[in-house]
This record gives C-alpha cells, sequence and structure tokens, in this order.
C-alpha cells in the first residue's frame, strides 16, 4: 500500500485517520507587555506563543508547506519534510512527517514548526527545548482548512495574504460547483491505490465531491464507517459508477488505459463514456491552496458525462 496524502498529510498507506481536531483560527496579538511583538494562535495543542514574524520555520507538512508558500510567508522557511513536493523551490529535506527527529529538526534552529501530526511525541519535544510548534492536523471539513490556513497567516505574519487565498478559494469553489450544477444522479468511485482503497462520503475528500451532489459507490460497503474502505472487484463492477477519479496517477502508474485493461472493467460506465478522471495524487488529497484544482477536475468531469 502507499501513503495517501489525504487531503492529507501524506495519507498513510491504505487506510487514513484523519484528526478531528482542528486549530481554531483565534491568532491574537498579546496585549501585555511581556508578550509584545509576539503572536498566540490556538491550534490543536493548544495557545502557542511565537515571535511576531518568525524567521526560521520548518514544516513537515505538505499541505502546510503549500499554504505557507501560498501566502508569502516562503522565505521564512528553511526547511520542509521529504514529502513537500510544492512549490518546487520549497527547501526539501530528509526530514520527516511520520518518524519525526527532534535532535534533526532543531538543527535548523526553528523558532516555528509547523505540522499536522504528533508523531513520536514531537510535539512536547520540541517545546521542551523552547520550539514553538503549530500543531493543525489534517481537516475534516472545508471550514477547518480555511480555519488553518487563516492560523498560519496569523502565526507567520501574513493575515492578510491568509484572508485573501482563502476568500479567493471560496470564490473559486463556488463558481465551479455553481456552473457543474447538482449531479445527484451521477455515481462515483474515488480511487486511493490501485487495490481498490477508497473513501466515503464522510472523508474529507467525500465532503468534495459532497459539493456536487454525487453519490458515492463505497457509502454501502463492506467496512465503510472506518472511511477509507478497501472494496471488492466484484463490488465495483455491480456499482458501475458514472465517474472513476484516479488519485493513484503518480504512486501507482494508473490511468484510463490501465484501467481499461482490468479484468471486467471494460463494460463499466466511466470506462465506456469517458468518465474515468486522472487526478493529481497530491492535488486530491491535500487540504490547501491547490483544493480549488481537485474541485475544477471534478466539476469538469461532471459536465462531460452529462
Amino acid at each position: 500500500m502507499r501513503p495517501v496524502r489525504a487531503l492529507g498529510a501524506a495519507i498513510v498507506f491504505g487506510v487514513v485517520t484523519l484528526a478531528s481536531a482542528c486549530g481554531g483560527g483565534g491568532g491574537e496579538k498579546e496585549a501585555s507587555a511581556a508578550g509584545a511583538g509576539k503572536v498566540t494562535v490556538q491550534a490543536a495543542n493548544g495557545a502557542v506563543t511565537i515571535p511576531e514574524k518568525p524567521g526560521k520555520i520548518v514544516s513537515l507538512s505538505p499541505t502546510h508547506t503549500e499554504t505557507l508558500f501560498a501566502i508569502g510567508a516562503g522565505a521564512q522557511v528553511v526547511a520542509v519534510d521529504e514529502y513537500s513536493t510544492h512549490p518546487q523551490d520549497a527547501p526539501r529535506t530528509k526530514l520527516s512527517g511520520f518518524s519525526p527527529n527532534a535532535e534533526a529538526i532543531i538543527g535548523y534552529e526553528p523558532d516555528l514548526v509547523v505540522l499536522s501530526d504528533d508523531m513520536n511525541g514531537i510535539v512536547k519535544a520540541l517545546e521542551k527545548v523552547g520550539v514553538p510548534v503549530l500543531l493543525e492536523p489534517a481537516a475534516t471539513n472545508l471550514d477547518e482548512a480555511y480555519d488553518e490556513i487563516a492560523d498560519l497567516g496569523k502565526a507567520t505574519g501574513h493575515d492578510a495574504e491568509a484572508t485573501k487565498l482563502v476568500q479567493t478559494m471560496r470564490a473559486d469553489i463556488e463558481q465551479t460547483v455553481k456552473t457543474a450544477g447538482k449531479a445527484d444522479d451521477l455515481t462515483y468511485y474515488h480511487e486511493l491505490d490501485n487495490q481498490y482503497h477508497t473513501v466515503t462520503s464522510k472523508t474529507f475528500i467525500g465532503q468534495v465531491y459532497g459539493l456536487f451532489g454525487l453519490r458515492n459507490v463505497a457509502d454501502e460497503a463492506k467496512d465503510a464507517s472506518g472511511g477509507y474502505p478497501q472494496l471488492s472487484r466484484e463490488h465495483l463492477l455491480e456499482q458501475n459508477p458514472d465517474l472513476v477519479f484516479l488519485a493513484d496517477t503518480k504512486c501507482c502508474g494508473q490511468d484510463a488505459a490501465t484501467v481499461a485493461e482490468r479484468p471486467g472493467w471494460g463494460d463499466l460506465k466511466a470506462v465506456r463514456d469517458g468518465g474515468v478522471v486522472e487526478l493529481d495524487d497530491d492535488v486530491a488529497s491535500r487540504w490547501g491552496p491547490r483544493l480549488p484544482e481537485f474541485v475544477k477536475a471534478i466539476g469538469d468531469a461532471v459536465r462531460k458525462v452529462r
């Protein structure tokens, strides 16, 4: 299995656990003299006080790396984790968000570390030596995604840019959904890997599809309650989805041609009618600035099969 970067952190091989806690978007400058020149942000690990504009940021989350650069804080970022593939000029290192090493992180002398998972007790390890840590878990809905962008804006001195980014994202997504129209007459299957791991409507990704009213063929599947079931080939063939979205083009080399060659898949409506959509794995699994691109891909597919 592969890491599913769920609109997630890098979505872990096969199954991903989306943390329900989220940054509250409640950063506020401290009024006391002792807090002058600092800002406090309410994150999943509590109230975090950091320099008003940190100059050495380490990001251990691909999604948050994208956000930092999108809001103009890229010049403040000194190191990012191995899965932070966008933008290309991000200072990518061998730092891991899955097995974080406090000593390696501290070596960059950060005045802010941003992450989406508290693996190996890394939050306490860094706080113990006085390094401010902002824990912003994988968003479980759009509002949480927007709140986390706002949090990063407050934490880095880019409040206005973060606000503008959220406004643009909202507007772009709303326009795409409006243009495509409701599609509650259509069914879909979102593929995380070529072992048929997928998402249900309760996940962040499933809620994005829900904006269009699309019906998820995984919702009634066995083990669907966890949000990330593995479907059987028989279930998929029986459900015969109108649309198949491939979020495994990079990890697993899947495309419309490979799907058509699968046993029994040639007769599926999605394959027969051009409803197989090749997504960028990263865009389809992160809850940051490129989310409107994912939404647009869905909207374009809906209009195509109509």
